[in-house]
């Protein structure tokens, strides 16, 4: 029996398997197929405290890995499948069969991305094209920049970018925009952003190679294409919480993320932390402060059961 079961390795999962091992619970943390999340993805990190000179994206992951085993946090490489929270203990099962159990449980398996899904997409992250503006805008300043999306997500992120790039393109594939009135005028009158109505993207264009260098846009309506040379491609289309083998044991919002009070859930011993229970701010370190409090409160909750 466990005493304490972490699901995930991101930066909420490392940083709860840091505070859980240093309190000498030797949690067990579940890697999944992506140790390290979405920062795995990300060539540099500059906004993460105390590294002036940024640090890599699978350094940073790296470095907290280590230190959570340093600690006696041990790891498995298990995508979990499923959990059964009804009563103790606490059980996951992996996709192998293989069944674990626990006196609490941290789930800390972040949210994915939604990208388009074209080759050249996929082979150019974290080297211009990427989710997060507020990670990786600052990497751009003074050349041109595209976000793909139209809702209120993408036009922060665009309004974000303006701050460093030459010019924003804004790709949206219909006439109108899905955001909110006031952020679709905040953009539209934006000097440094221009839109393109109507259009696709349908490739992300190398032409210095492993950098983004263009889109190859279609219009919907006329099929005709064109080339825009931009140095990054933002795609903000939404975020899918990783939170699929805790449905009907957790409580959800509409849109998958688990509900909490500050990182506990409703089931007595589970709490949740990093982006599948937070869709405002999605950062490292956002995640990595949920992370410590999961931790704290996994601790608290077996002092309170005499362990």
């Amino acid at each position: 029996m466990e005493k304490v079961l972490i699901v995930g390795a991101g930066p909420a999962g490392y940083t709860a398997a840091i505070y859980a091992a240093r309190a000498g619970l030797s949690p067990l943390v579940f890697e999944g197929l992506q140790p390290g999340g979405q920062l795995m993805t990300t060539t540099d990190v500059e906004n993460y405290p105390g590294f002036p000179e940024a640090v890599s994206g699978p350094d940073l992951m790296q470095r907290m890995r280590g230190q959570a085993e340093r600690f006696g946090a041990r790891f498995e490489s298990a995508l979990i499948d499923r959990a059964d929270f009804n009563g103790s203990p606490l059980k996951l099962v992996a996709d192998d069969g293989r069944a674990f159990e626990g006196r609490t449980a941290i789930v800390a398996t972040g949210a994915s991305a939604r990208y388009l899904g074209l080759p050249s997409e996929q082979a150019l992250l974290g080297r211009g094209v990427s989710a997060c503006a507020t990670c990786d805008g600052a990497l751009f300043k003074n050349v041109p920049v595209a976000v793909l999306g139209g809702g209120d997500t993408a036009m922060e992120e665009a309004l974000f970018l303006t701050r460093f790039a030459s010019q924003v393109l804004v790709v949206h594939r219909r006439e109108v925009f899905r955001a909110s009135a006031i952020m679709a005028a905040r953009v539209q009158q934006h000097p440094k952003i221009k839109i393109a109505w109507n259009s696709v993207v349908e490739e992300v264009l190398d032409v210095v190679k492993n950098e983004v260098t263009g889109v190859r846009l279609r219009d919907v309506k006329t099929g005709q294409t064109t080339v825009q040379a931009v140095n990054a491609v933002f795609v903000a289309i939404g975020h899918d919480p990783n939170s699929k083998p805790f449905a009907g044991q957790l409580e959800m919002d509409a849109h998958g993320y688990i509900v909490t009070n500050n990182t506990r859930t409703r089931v007595p011993g589970v709490f949740a932390c990093g982006d599948v229970q937070d869709s405002a701010y999605r950062q490292a370190v956002t995640a990595a402060g949920s992370g410590c409090m999961a931790a704290l409160e996994a601790e608290r909750y077996l002092r309170g059961l005499g362990e």
